[in-house]
């Protein structure tokens, strides 16, 4: 893979000194492979602002776990450091590499559900290793940073909690006294394939939710922040809703800068369409910008990327306070992204 001449970061005589320490909120498949460009065109010294050897913390969310099986599963946590420890199946974007299923076919042949959710027998080892040290007694930060041991993801990887918070998506059921119930995440997404529409999103447990340890430290010494591609309502939502953190940012030193998961009008990957019909965003690269709101009006956002495609809306970015440029947003290589992470970079850094 080729990347630009690297550039010379040292900073002249009274410019800003290059960025040495980024952090990102990431969900799942889009989040890391976000990241996984993004680490390759930093450690090319292709990222405008930043040092090539700058330490990056990534604070992952959680409130997709669950349990199934009697086994912990946190498939956004496991999905990042897989990607970047060079585990990931990457056809799929998620799961293992090499993956094979006799555990869950067994588990079929006994007539143990739920049978939509299947689990691989290597990432199953994951969450037995997960699920023993928990039960024994350790935070899932911690937990998270022993199985980082063996995939050296390059990065510093955090839970935003190490507290239990669960999403669950409201939909209409006319057999229910109230006229809709209640499933988890993981059911609406990976039985329902999101094709009911999302009447709620309810994230149990995140009011009384404290970040983890390292989490707002992170963020209180970053020199950027970067918020990917994930889905703005489920992921990067569920992490800003956790006490504390939405302060962090905006009281924090280090730009904050996104790109946007919505071109045109639909998500590339994902229910950000499903989700931002639930609180009434409109589906539209500029909406998500002014749903995430400038920091200067008490929001967090200090720049954001738009698909070129989607120039149009440049504007009325820039017209809530927020920088933005448009640029290419689909991330078809390491390369392609790489240069994503440049453009973020430059926009609040060069």
């Amino acid at each position: 893979m080729s990347h630009a001449p690297s550039p010379d970061v040292s900073a002249p005589q009274g410019a800003s000194p290059a960025a040495r320490s980024i952090v990102a909120l990431s969900g799942g498949v889009g989040g890391a492979r976000f990241l996984r460009g993004t680490l390759s065109a930093l450690r090319a010294g292709a990222l405008p602002g930043v040092s090539p050897d700058a330490a990056v913390t990534v604070v992952a969310n959680t409130a997709d776990d669950w349990w199934i099986h009697g086994l912990k599963v946190c498939p956004d946590l496991d999905t990042v450091m897989y990607t970047l420890g060079g585990g990931i199946d990457v056809e799929r974007g998620w799961g293992r590499s090499g993956e094979t299923w006799a555990a869950s076919e067994e588990l079929a042949a006994y007539g143990v559900g739920p049978d939509w959710f299947g689990l691989g027998d290597r990432d199953l080892a994951t969450h037995l290793v997960r699920t023993q040290m928990v039960e024994a007694g350790y935070p899932l930060s911690a937990v998270t940073a022993a199985l980082c041991r063996r995939w050296e993801p390059g990065v510093e990887l955090l839970p935003m909690t190490d507290d239990r918070v669960e999403t669950h998506i409201a939909i209409a059921d006319d057999e229910a006294p109230s006229g809709r119930r209640t499933v988890h995440f993981q059911e609406y997404w990976v039985r329902m394939r999101a094709q009911v529409p999302a009447e709620a999103v309810v994230v149990v447990g995140l009011d009384r939710a404290t970040p983890a340890p390292g989490v707002t430290e992170a963020v209180a010494g970053a020199d950027l922040v970067l918020l990917p591609p994930s889905n703005p309502v489920v992921s990067i939502g569920t992490i800003l809703g956790v006490p504390g953190l939405r302060e962090a940012l905006q009281e924090g030193p280090a730009p904050v800068v996104g790109v946007s998961p919505i071109i045109g009008d639909s998500h590339v990957h994902g229910m950000a369409r499903q989700l931002l019909d639930s609180l009434g965003v409109e589906v539209s690269a500029s909406a998500v910008a002014r749903h995430y709101g400038s920091r200067a009006s008490g929001g967090i956002l200090d720049g954001w990327l738009v698909a070129d495609t989607d120039a149009h809306q440049v504007d009325a970015v820039r017209d809530a306070g927020i920088a933005c440029a448009a640029v290419p947003l689909l991330m078809s290589d390491e390369e392609a992204t790489g240069r994503m992470a440049a453009a973020a970079t430059a926009l609040v850094l060069a």
